[in-house]
């Protein structure tokens, strides 16, 4: 049987299990609808982004999926007075050679409540990293797995008002995961992955690197399962080494 979603570029290596698979223009969204947010998002980022246009020109367009049944989706209200930040899992700056393209990564369903502080700083300064990355020469295609994480071994917090008429808020997650797979000009696979605490943070970058196999046992499934390379898919006990952001 073919699979139906062949056609999303962003899926050839292979993506987690979730409950619905949301597909958009030019990134997929693999959604909880247990916890109201995206179980993961995958995208390929626009090739040489210009890093000013995610202030001047971003659609800011916020608003609800109605792909998404009301009592497994997350709305404006839950947010608002709540002290978290909508924090985009594919970024604005990734998506932004369509008015359209743009607009849909400002979905609900593209967003995890996230500290303001870690948002605005170490979450904005990957982002940023990861378009550099891609903005290298040798680089052909970048791409972006980003999911929430939850400790359960740690109590869960919710942001929202709406336990009474849904019988759930908004979870908090406790930490967030990006892992980064770019294939370069001889065709090469490298792979990268973060694991960063909800929380302020401080230090580099290269200190959230993570083992891809133990992050991917603690968000629940392969992040690419089409990927038949050991390099990518071994218990080795140390992450590759960061890329330079000269």
């Amino acid at each position: 049987m073919t699979d139906p979603f062949q056609m999303q570029r962003e899926l050839r290596y292979g993506h987690p299990v979730c409950d619905e698979i949301l597909t958009g223009r030019h990134f997929t969204i693999g959604y909880s609808w247990y916890f109201r947010q995206p179980k993961w998002t995958l995208e390929i980022v626009n090739p040489n982004t210009k890093f000013e246009w995610e202030v001047s020109k971003r659609s800011d367009n916020f608003r609800a999926d109605i792909r998404i049944p009301r009592r497994f989706r997350a709305g404006l209200q839950a947010y608002k007075g709540s002290g978290y930040n909508r924090g985009h899992l594919v970024a604005s700056a990734n998506q932004n050679r369509l008015k359209i393209q743009n607009s849909e990564t400002f979905l609900l369903s593209n967003m995890s409540p996230q500290k303001p502080e870690f948002n605005q700083r170490i979450w904005r300064d990957l982002e940023l990293a990861i378009r550099h990355l891609n903005d290298s020469k040798h680089i052909l295609e970048t791409y972006v797995l980003t999911a929430p994480l939850f400790y359960f071994d740690q109590k869960v917090e919710t942001i929202g008002n709406n336990t009474e008429k849904y019988g759930i808020d908004v979870p908090i997650p406790h930490a967030f995961v990006k892992s980064v797979l770019v294939e370069d000009n001889r065709g090469r696979l490298k792979l990268w992955t973060f694991e960063m605490a909800n929380k302020e943070l401080t230090g580099k970058l290269e200190d959230y690197l993570a083992i891809t196999y133990d992050v991917e046992q603690k968000v629940g499934g392969r992040f690419w399962d089409r990927i038949a390379t050991k390099d990518l898919h071994s218990q080795k006990r140390r992450p590759r080494k960061m890329w330079s952001l000269d």
